[in-house]
């Protein structure tokens, strides 16, 4: 069974910058996409930012331009740059693997944007 492994999370002032890093336990084989996940309090899960295999990659509109998803060379690991952050960043974030065989999913590490 895959496991992923987030880290990275904090508490950081508004304006600040963290980098979240998703590891898997083990190689996972056809990955198709990688993607981080946010969920606030209150609030349903929504997608941040997807890359694909095929070159793709998504950001969601609030984090355009201050968010930037990477991989290791498909290496296993997905990192989040977060820059500028502001205090509606604030989530529990997590980190989604699809692959042809199956989708895997992260336990989450909690975000805190606040002075």
């Amino acid at each position: 069974q895959v496991q992923l492994v987030e880290s990275g999370g904090g508490l950081v002032q508004p304006g600040g910058s963290l980098r979240l890093s998703c590891t898997a336990s083990r190689s996972i084989v056809s990955i198709n996409r990688m993607a981080w996940y946010r969920q606030a309090p209150g609030k349903e899960r929504e997608l941040v930012a997807r890359i694909g295999r095929d070159g793709s990659v998504y950001y969601a509109k609030s984090v355009k331009g201050r968010f930037t998803i990477s991989t290791n060379n498909w290496a296993k690991t997905v990192y989040l740059q977060m820059d500028t952050l502001k205090p509606e960043d604030t989530a529990v974030y997590y980190c989604e693997v699809d692959s042809s065989a199956s989708a895997f999913w992260g336990q989450g590490t909690q975000v805190t944007v606040s002075s």
